[in-house]
């Protein structure tokens, strides 16, 4: 009997992990009996706009409530106190040890969502496309400079 209990009770929490979906709105369930759970899925529709992180090179996915962020053509996911890393937004998440993250991504300020409210948001395919090149050139640090030279008129230069 209480094999069964304990195999019911396995079996019932690994269905709960893996039924995870966090996007906006939705409720997270974190069940903890000393198995090694996987990081939970994340399902984004379609490619996702991004948003610059002032100060950095590091661009986050301003419309799903967990922290994505995209740094050097891959993506990176805290949770739960660990680090994970993608080629795409999608997923095939790795865990990638602390010391791998890079400096920038590691080291965002707490306020990095209110800070950024303003900034523009990039289209996936306009973030692929340009992400080394922007980088390489200081864009937007020329960007960030156009804009105090403009008094708040927004300049668009992909």
């Amino acid at each position: 009997m209480r094999r069964i209990t304990a195999l019911l009770l396995f079996f019932g929490t690994m269905l709960l992990l893996s039924m995870g979906n966090p996007t906006r709105g939705s409720a997270e369930v974190n069940v903890s009996i000393g198995i090694n759970a996987p990081l939970p899925a994340i399902v984004i529709p379609a490619p996702p706009s991004v948003v610059l992180i002032p100060q950095t090179y590091v661009y986050y996915v301003p419309d799903v409530d967990l922290d994505i962020f995209f740094y050097h053509n891959y993506w990176y996911r805290p949770y739960h106190g660990h680090w994970y890393r993608s080629r795409s937004y999608n997923g095939q998440w790795g865990y990638i040890v602390p010391e791998k993250v890079p400096h920038s991504v590691l080291h965002l300020p707490p306020d990095y969502r209110h800070k950024s409210i303003r900034n523009e948001h990039i289209p996936y395919g306009h973030l692929k496309k340009n992400w080394k090149r922007w980088e390489k050139e200081r864009h937007w640090d020329k960007h960030e400079h156009e804009h105090s030279i403009a008094r708040g008129k927004r300049i668009h230069k992909y």
